[in-house]
């Protein structure tokens, strides 16, 4: 069986984020036979048709689009809704002709944050995947409380039960990723 290629997207920018930490605990969970990387959007700008040229950072982001079999989309909840720098890199990468570096594609979505830890957003995302035609996971969900002491100071996941429920969403895609002839 071929090894599978998962590539992580957190919507948040911020050095210690806590989806950030939710990547990176998926990275440390993956089952075998499956590798993450972790895209930068940092430097991602807006997506403007009126660009005749690519710029680095987005040919560099459609570029692991391209090659992963999964995407890992760590999604904060932004005034109820979907974070703009997540949204942005999924709105470059619709524009390929075709759609072709989303449609099909297996999604496993998590996220931290308030009290509901990202459930309205995660919503609004799996809404958005039916028009990029991305097929998301449905169980198990993540959603964590981003200020109940499951994180460190630097965002990483410290709560062992968060972690294992990570390890088996990272199990799962790989599941449906193959299912789905990623």
């Amino acid at each position: 069986m071929r090894e599978l290629k998962f590539l992580g997207i957190c919507g948040s920018l911020r050095r210690q984020s806590t989806n950030a930490g939710l990547l990176r605990a998926a990275m440390a969970e993956l089952p075998e036979g499956v590798s993450m990387e972790i895209a930068d959007l940092s430097a991602v700008p807006l997506y403007n048709a009126d660009l005749t040229e690519k710029p680095a950072a987005v040919q560099a982001l459609l570029a692991q689009m391209q090659a992963a079999d999964a995407l890992v989309l760590a999604c904060p909840e932004y005034n109820y809704s979907i974070a703009p720098a997540l949204k942005n890199a999924l709105d470059w990468a619709s524009r390929e002709p075709n759609n072709a570096l989303l449609a099909g594609k297996a999604v496993a979505i998590l996220g931290a944050g308030g009290g509901m830890g990202t459930s309205r957003a995660q919503y609004h995302l799996r809404q958005v995947c039916v028009f990029l035609d991305l097929h998301p996971l449905n169980k198990p969900e993540v959603f964590a409380n981003a200020f109940a002491g499951a994180f460190d100071a630097d965002g990483n996941l410290t709560d062992a039960k968060l972690i294992q429920q990570v390890a088996a969403q990272m199990q799962a895609l790989a599941t449906w990723s193959r299912r789905l002839g990623g």
